[in-house]
């Protein structure tokens, strides 16, 4: 996610340069043959480029909305696994009671392994979401593949488990899976009652929801109808601008058709770069970073000093 107000310049033009080095040479072209060569033919009334940059203008701002949506949904769904989170850890170790002594050692280790596991379980699921190879964008992208690593998961779990869980097509659904059948443990050996053992139980099918409502999002694309319609229309629109302006303006139509077919370009790219979320890129919901503070406030919990150190924004991007 890029949280610096003002996006960085090289950011832009590796997404633009190909587009306005076309919609340039376009321009230029247009004013040379026009002016220079003296064709007066190549000009387009004013008035239809208009509406027609009215029209495209409503179809992206529906485009980008809706895309926003996607990525804000995203955004919510990964602010209540944080809060879900904290309440696990909470019902853990405050709902499971032990019968004496030798009892509270066992049920200590047990609460460190659940709550520890659900660590794993929100890094995997970090993982799982997102795709297993970084684009190469930019310099920043050289290191999103240190967040995006199943190997994360082995200080959290056992080599058992870990080998375990790795065998597994969907690893954080097995990871819950595990939890559930740790729940029936604490429940027989007494720590839980019939209601503390549904809370808890309440609780994992509220991860197995936000697990499923991201895998919504990220299994159904946005429809690509929009994507495709919307490339086309930009560049169409960008190609019959300079026709436009070049008759009244001559060599102005070029700075002034590059400035137009940038916003419409730029409005453009911010649609199709918000409406997928999960897909390891620089404008993605920051699932690192929401993991780490998960990790963190877990291990707090249970009165540990080895806290996660939280990544630092790379050129104003959070992961």
């Amino acid at each position: 996610m890029i949280v610096d107000r003002n996006l960085k310049w090289n950011h832009i033009f590796h997404y633009t340069w190909r587009s306005m080095l076309y919609f340039f040479i376009l321009s230029v072209s247009v004013y040379t043959l026009h002016v220079e060569f003296d064709i007066e033919k190549l000009t387009l009334p004013f008035n239809a480029v208009a509406t027609l940059s009215t029209a495209l203008a409503i179809y992206l701002g529906f485009k980008s909305n809706n895309a926003y949506d996607r990525w804000w949904e995203a955004r919510k769904i990964w602010g209540l696994l944080v809060n879900y989170s904290r309440a696990w850890g909470r019902q853990v170790i405050s709902l499971a009671i032990p019968a004496d002594y030798e009892d509270a050692q066992a049920l200590r280790k047990w609460q460190f392994k659940v709550i520890e596991r659900h660590i794993a379980f929100v890094h995997g699921l970090r993982v799982f979401l997102r795709k297993k190879h970084a684009y190469n964008e930019t310099s920043v992208t050289e290191v999103i593949e240190d967040f995006n690593r199943y190997e994360d998961l082995k200080d959290f779990l056992s080599p058992e488990e870990y080998e375990l869980v790795m065998d597994k097509k969907n690893p954080p659904n097995y990871l819950l899976q595990l939890q559930s059948n740790d729940l029936q443990v604490a429940y027989k050996n007494g720590w839980l009652s019939d209601y503390r053992f549904v809370r808890l139980d309440e609780t994992l099918t509220e991860f197995n929801n936000h697990q499923g409502m991201s895998e919504r999002i990220k299994n159904t694309p946005f429809p690509r109808p929009f994507s495709f319609f919307s490339r086309m229309f930009v560049l169409i629109h960008g190609t019959l601008v300079p026709f436009a302006f070049v008759e009244e303006l001559g060599w102005i139509n070029i700075p002034l058709s590059l400035l137009i077919n940038f916003v419409f370009l730029a409005l453009d790219l911010v649609g199709e770069r918000h409406e997928d979320p999960f897909e390891n890129r620089m404008d993605d919901t920051p699932l690192t970073a929401i993991s780490v503070t998960i990790e963190e406030n877990l291990k707090e919990m249970l009165d540990r000093d080895d806290l996660p150190v939280k990544p630092e924004p790379i050129e104003g991007v959070v992961f």
